[in-house]
């Protein structure tokens, strides 16, 4: 009998965990995770690399911080080196993945400062940094889907780098991000870089949707508006797979794809259900196709693992479905246009919040050892 998760892969989606430390990748534990739960890469976020870094019971950054303080390193320098180092151990762990994948998969992605937001300059030179400084073919360099953000992804990708794309909302945006893969795919291959070797997904954000618009729902308090409560996160995310779907076949995709390109996956993102009452894997059954991503967070990868059931896809054909819940939300009276500014606003918000923790609680570390 195979797994959930061997199912899951079966299906066509590869796994990859929202998570990562230095304990985690020396411990053996990702490693094990890769071999027993089918985890094929992984998500860092300002977050996360703030929650290992700072953790009290974690020692494994103490020699690090003790040389960094003694070079003199800020707190940014400081930051940069652990979190760079961490990646390249995990790529290292990952490299058997990515041979095995012809590539696809064994990635684990790092983000530019969520400072450089809106700072499209910023953000070139910092992903030409992070993609230098770590010098993995393995390598991700996250860049978020802000109007700044648009025109660093197309530069980065027309470099050569290969990108995470996150903090994508809505369809409207992400019409926008596969505008802007496919334009740095064409001055890629102009300037004569090889196309094959340039990857990308587009992390597509699912609970926090329905975080949002239920809020919304419950104040509104109708029948028809409890209805609709925990729909939009999935339909949402099944018509972007529909855009996927339509875009990448279309003539200027395929041409780029004719000359070695790879198509930009879907990566569904956020994934750990906000709402008690919801089953813990309901952003992972019920968005099973063929090549997609899922990154989860260790406790979804261990619920879908136990019991989540995977028969197959359950995202094609669900397009008039999703498209009925978005006429019912607007019909509620539900500005769905303003849900996803508002989530964008908030996620680049809450990322600004997180690095600024991190790099105070970094620099009190510097300073203790000084």
């Amino acid at each position: 009998m195979s797994t959930p998760t061997e199912q899951l892969a079966a299906a066509g989606v590869s796994i990859w965990l929202d998570d990562l430390s230095r304990t985690r990748i020396s411990s053996g534990n990702l490693a094990d995770l890769i071999s027993s739960r089918n985890v094929v890469g992984v998500t860092t976020n300002p977050t996360i690399f703030a929650n290992a870094i700072t953790d009290k019971n974690d020692t494994s950054y103490d020699a690090q911080v003790t040389e960094l303080a003694a070079s003199g390193a800020t707190a940014e320098e400081a930051v940069f080196a652990a979190t760079t180092q961490d990646v390249a151990a995990a790529l290292d762990v990952f490299r058997p993945v990515w041979e095995a994948s012809n590539h696809v998969d064994g990635r684990v992605s790092i983000e530019v400062s969520p400072d450089l937001a809106h700072d499209t300059a910023g953000t070139v030179a910092q992903a030409k940094e992070l993609w230098a400084k770590v010098d993995r073919p393995n390598l991700l360099v996250k860049i978020p889907a802000t109007k700044a953000g648009l025109p660093a992804i197309a530069e980065a990708i027309g470099a050569g780098i290969s990108v995470n794309v996150t903090l994508i909302f809505s369809l409207e945006r992400y019409a926008e991000v596969i505008e802007a893969y496919l334009t740095g795919l064409e001055t890629a291959k102009a300037a004569g870089i090889d196309l094959s070797t340039i990857h990308s997904v587009a992390s597509f954000f699912v609970s926090r949707v329905d975080t949002e618009t239920d809020k919304r729902l419950t104040a509104i308090g109708t029948d028809v508006a409890e209805a609709l409560k925990s729909k939009a996160g999935l339909a949402n995310a099944r018509l972007a797979y529909e855009l996927f779907e339509q875009t990448f076949a279309g003539d200027r995709a395929k041409a780029l794809i004719g000359s070695g390109a790879n198509p930009q996956r879907p990566l569904w993102a956020s994934t750990g259900v906000k709402d008690p009452a919801l089953p813990d894997t309901l952003y992972v059954t019920e968005l099973v196709a063929q090549g997609v991503v899922n990154t989860m967070p260790e406790k979804t990868l261990e619920a879908t693992f136990d019991h989540g059931v995977v028969t197959g896809d359950t995202i094609t054909g669900g397009y008039e479905e999703a498209r009925a819940v978005f006429a019912g939300i607007a019909e509620v009276g539900i500005d769905f246009a303003d849900v996803t500014q508002v989530l964008e606003d908030e996620g680049v918000a809450k990322f600004i919040d997180s690095w600024h923790d991190l790099l105070s609680q970094v620099a009190e570390g510097l300073e203790s050892q000084r």
